[in-house]
């Protein structure tokens, strides 16, 4: 198995969860459809992003910015 991280500026409350794009250091944008209290905005992400790279939720890992806009994620991918 083979680890991705990616750097993510997270914008909470948006009408739908998607990616937004990039930003000059790299950095993707991505919406999230859910409110930005008690963990949901994680917990939405992390289902995007096991969705889009075909992964389990649990292979998914928020390593940093558990409570800040931009975080750095971990995903496990499977060879």
């Amino acid at each position: 198995m083979a680890d991705k991280y990616l750097r993510i500026k997270v914008i909470p409350g948006a009408p739908k969860t998607e990616i937004r794009g990039e930003m000059a250091d790299g950095t993707l944008k991505i919406t999230v459809a859910a409110a930005p209290e008690k963990g949901k905005a994680n917990q939405a992400l992390i289902k995007f992003l096991a969705e889009e790279y075909g992964v389990p939720k649990n292979s998914v890992t928020i390593i940093s910015g558990a409570a800040a806009r931009i975080k750095l994620v971990k995903i496990k991918l499977v060879n």
